[in-house]
């Protein structure tokens, strides 16, 4: 019995803690804290819109947004909400992929594909799953067939915008803080014009989101690891 524990203690001491220890030095004590209350939040949304309950504050929001709709915004809105298009993101993404190459970030690369083609799955994925019907509470702007929750332009523009800010951070570090404050405000207003343009309530976007910066976190820890992992091997780093 005492040897049989030996080796658990030592298996734990060799396997388990040291990976452990480096998710929670790679990814910060804050992030794993914000990562499980995004969680619990998600998961309480989801619950519900499997369940097919209604979100009182779902519509009131809704219609305290519209009521500031005019002809300049509606202009505008349409604009934000397209840099989140399908066709719009796969031209940015293939210059995206096409300047790593160049610049011969591998890794980059990779996880860049891995977080790209993980958006499209869970948002695609996840909408087959709820089969929320989307708001019908006016007349909007622009025409969307698939399902509600959770929003696609939330989920893939915190995941696709919010993986290039990251890399710009990375390789401008002096300027962080603000590259992170504009992605975070241009990710924001993506949301907000799903909202005014009626396409999706509150609670597809929080969702959308929520899961997004799952992915997303995932993806750049990922890359973390592998960069330290890099480093640790031939103490280069590529990016």
């Amino acid at each position: 019995m005492q040897t049989l524990l030996q080796k658990l203690v030592e298996f734990w001491r060799s396997k388990i803690n040291l990976k452990i220890t480096s998710l929670i030095t790679t990814v910060g004590t804050v992030g794993i804290v914000s990562c499980l209350i995004i969680i619990y939040i998600v998961a309480q949304i989801s619950d519900e819109v499997l369940e097919q309950e209604a979100f009182a504050f779902d519509q009131t929001i809704l219609l305290w947004i519209h009521a500031f709709a005019n002809p300049t915004l509606d202009r505008l809105m349409q604009i934000i909400t397209r840099f989140n298009d399908p066709n719009v993101v796969s031209i940015m993404a293939g210059f995206a992929l096409i300047l790593l190459l160049w610049k011969r970030c591998y890794p980059e690369v990779k996880i860049f594909l891995i977080d790209c083609a993980g958006g499209v799955i869970l948002s695609y994925g996840l909408k087959s799953v709820f089969g929320k019907t989307r708001p019908d509470l006016w007349q909007s702007p622009i025409k969307e067939v698939s399902f509600s929750y959770p929003s696609g332009h939330a989920l893939g523009s915190i995941v696709f915008y919010g993986f290039l800010a990251h890399l710009i951070a990375t390789r401008y570090p002096q300027f962080s803080w603000l590259i992170y404050l504009l992605a975070a405000a241009f990710i924001g207003a993506i949301g907000l014009s799903r909202l005014y343009l009626g396409v999706h309530w509150p609670t597809d976007i929080i969702g959308g989101y929520g899961i997004g910066f799952l992915w997303l976190t995932f993806c750049i820890t990922m890359l973390k690891l592998q960069k330290l992992k890099s480093t640790a091997t031939n103490g280069a780093i590529f990016f």
